[in-house]
């Protein structure tokens, strides 16, 4: 963020955590977790924290009625957990993490963590007609007429893959149809993603572009026809 803010652009990646070995032995970081959510977002957090390989070691009710967790849980598994829990709580929880010691690297895996994105498919200005259709599919992480390109993430998948589609999209006029229709159209306001939550969000192939002005989530190979067979190749 210093860096940004002195007139640095950067790319940033999906981070990685450093290892250590210990008489032969791969430890990774564990962090001590704190969460206060609102008793009726329990089950979710309790259910995306244990999908995580977090252990409860404290539960209790705080006198304003929120839920109050204390977990041990390794740093790889708090990676993605803000944005996470911001979606399943409708941004009410509140997180906070700090180091705590090295222990042995866990063996299990953490379950499919992945996400699918929505993909700007071309190059061009947002408009409502065109958001309004991107919506339907996920949530939005741009408003209407901002500058995007292609391979430009614009918005989190509903499902667990990624679909390219277009933002920039126009309705066709006729003598019945004119483009003042558009007044009509309610999109739902974007998710903000700051510097923190796009850094988490972001998965293997994708990356965070900082610039002093904007931060945008794009796709590391931006060409769609480039990304497909690169998938086949890996598949």
């Amino acid at each position: 963020e210093t860096m940004r803010r002195e007139g640095y652009e950067l790319q940033v990646s999906q981070p990685k955590v450093i290892l250590h070995e210990k008489n032969g032995v791969k430890m990774e970081p564990f962090e001590f977790l704190v969460i206060d959510v609102p008793a009726n977002y329990q089950g979710a957090v309790i259910e995306e924290v244990g999908r995580r390989k977090a252990v409860l070691q404290n539960m209790m009710q705080t006198p304003t009625g929120e839920l109050h967790l204390e977990y041990q849980i390794s740093t790889r598994g708090v990676i993605g957990l803000k944005g996470a829990l911001m979606t399943k709580t409708r941004g009410t929880a509140i997180l906070h993490h700090v180091f705590d010691e090295y222990k042995p690297m866990l063996d299990a895996e953490f379950g499919d963590m992945s996400h699918g994105s929505l993909v700007a498919s071309e190059s061009g200005e947002s408009n409502a007609y065109g958001l309004c259709n991107v919506q339907e599919r996920g949530d939005l992480f741009i408003g209407a007429n901002v500058d995007v390109y292609q391979g430009m993430i614009i918005g989190e998948c509903a499902r667990d893959e990624d679909l390219d589609i277009s933002p920039c999209k126009t309705k066709k006029l006729s003598n019945m149809r004119s483009s003042g229709s558009d007044d009509a159209l309610v999109l739902t306001p974007p998710r903000e993603m700051n510097l923190d939550l796009a850094i988490e969000y972001i998965g293997p192939d994708e990356l965070v572009e900082v610039t002093p002005k904007n931060i945008r989530l794009r796709k590391r190979e931006l060409d769609p026809l480039t990304r497909k067979r690169m998938r086949r190749q890996e598949g």
